[in-house]
């Protein structure tokens, strides 16, 4: 479990530092004139990779759900780390014009196919190792991961920014994240490698589990089918893509975004605006397993539910808050949102995996999230540019939240409540002998008189 988070959070640390270093790379990489068009060019890059990880997903989903959750995660690493390494080597536009965006696209793309196998194989993994008590506790460690690696980047980036300003770090300081992220890959290659795989999936593999209990829409043969993925889960799919779509527009637009607007809209320096969101993170860090906890005693809907809400009324008078320019203000304003969305990042890794039966769990969990975050996660800080530079105000941002978290409260009241549940097709999933002898014993059939 622990492994499975570690890794996750270099993976996003991987992924993280391209979204805190896109003003510098707008202008390593785009040539120079409109500071807008060069941050456009970076954002649009960074939505390049999420425009191939669906891709990914489908490649690498089906793949685990074939040879199993430990072997694809292992591979996801590997080539997260070369695309990362590589982008750190790419030669500036100012040096090779034409062919330094085309190849740091290329890497992008490459980052973007091996995420695609990240969050669903990550998420499963967690999730079937986890007693069914206590799932939502344990699948928040994968978020906290997720928030460690971001943080890592961002804490990284702010470091590197106040030590050798803006003309260091187009110069060569922006390299220096992306080549530090090498020897970490090889960190997270190691732990996972020494992976076992999910008991869950290795019952499945020995055929061990009644068809009776894994028959659930064609379990035993829809291993690996993308054609009955959609055709036998459309309607769970659905829902993920609803899910997840709301969770990662709120998502990337305080985690990837936020720094940007701080030093573009409000005129702050870039180390502040990355200072104000590790703060915020590191808040978020100390809270979400407690989010996790929450959603094993009460379910995941209303711990969901209260984050969707959260967006839905509080983005506005967050916006607000933050436009006001002094520091107090901002970190209120980013509390604000980042306390709404812990309920999301605490709860969604446990709620996501148990839509979907443990035989198609990978595969349908990788093509459904990627699928979503590629239409509206990785699109989020380019759409929210665009909008601002449309519409001349800087409240976009906020409404843009309001109309992902409103589809959100839609999607959440008609998903079921999987809290303290087995995994679709798997067997009940126990801690302690305590909680299997009470399981038994609750199975045991009332004797006759």
């Amino acid at each position: 479990m622990k492994a499975a988070s570690l890794g996750n959070a270099m993976e996003w640390f991987d992924f993280g530092i391209y979204s805190y270093l896109a003003a510098t790379i707008g202008r390593v990489f785009f040539p120079s004139g409109n500071d807008t068009v060069q941050l456009l060019s970076s954002f649009a890059t960074f939505a390049v990779a999420f425009l191939v990880r669906p891709i990914g997903g489908m490649v690498f989903g089906p793949m685990g759900d074939k040879i199993g959750r430990k072997k694809v995660l292992a591979l996801t690493m590997i080539l997260m780390a070369i695309g990362t390494a590589a982008i750190g080597l790419l030669p500036s536009y100012a040096a090779v014009g034409f062919w330094s965006p085309v190849l740091l696209i290329l890497f992008r793309m490459l980052q973007g196919f091996s995420t695609g196998g990240e969050y669903g194989g990550a998420s499963t993994f967690i999730a079937e190792y986890a007693p069914d008590k206590r799932r939502g506790f344990f699948g928040s460690f994968l978020e906290l991961g997720t928030l460690a690696g971001y943080t890592g980047a961002a804490s990284l980036v702010t470091v590197l920014t106040a030590l050798l300003g803006d003309d260091g770090m187009d110069s060569w300081g922006w390299r220096v994240p992306f080549l530090v992220a090498a020897p970490l890959g090889m960190i997270g290659i190691y732990l996972r490698m020494r992976l076992d795989d999910t008991p869950a999936y290795l019952k499945l593999e020995d055929a061990n589990v009644p068809v009776a209990e894994a028959a659930d829409a064609v379990e035993t043969t829809a291993r690996g089918d993308l054609a009955k993925i959609f055709r036998a889960h459309w309607r769970p799919l659905v829902l993920c893509i609803a899910l997840v779509g709301a969770y990662n527009i709120t998502d990337y637009m305080l985690l990837s975004y936020m720094p940007t607007y701080l030093s573009d809209e409000l005129g702050y320096s870039e180390t502040h605006g990355l200072l104000m969101l590790v703060i915020t993170m590191v808040i978020l860090m100390l809270i979400i397993n407690q989010v996790g906890r929450l959603s094993d005693r009460y379910g995941r809907k209303p711990l969901l539910m209260a984050g969707m809400l959260g967006f839905l009324v509080l983005s506005a008078p967050a916006f607000l808050l933050v436009r006001q320019g002094s520091l107090p203000a901002i970190a209120a304003g980013m509390l604000m949102l980042g306390l709404s969305l812990v309920c999301l990042l605490g709860t969604m890794s446990a709620a996501l995996p148990a839509m979907f039966p443990t035989s198609v769990r990978y595969g349908s969990l990788s093509v459904g999230y990627n699928i979503s975050t590629s239409l509206f996660g990785g699109t989020t800080p380019l759409v929210i540019t665009a909008l601002i530079s449309l519409s001349g105000s800087d409240m976009a941002p906020a409404y843009y939240a309001m109309a992902a978290a409103l589809v959100g409260v839609v999607a959440v009241s008609v998903m079921k409540e999987t809290a303290r549940k087995p995994l679709a097709g798997s067997p009940p999933s126990v801690q302690t002998e305590q909680e299997a002898a009470e399981l038994v014993e609750a199975q045991a059939p009332t004797p006759k008189f």
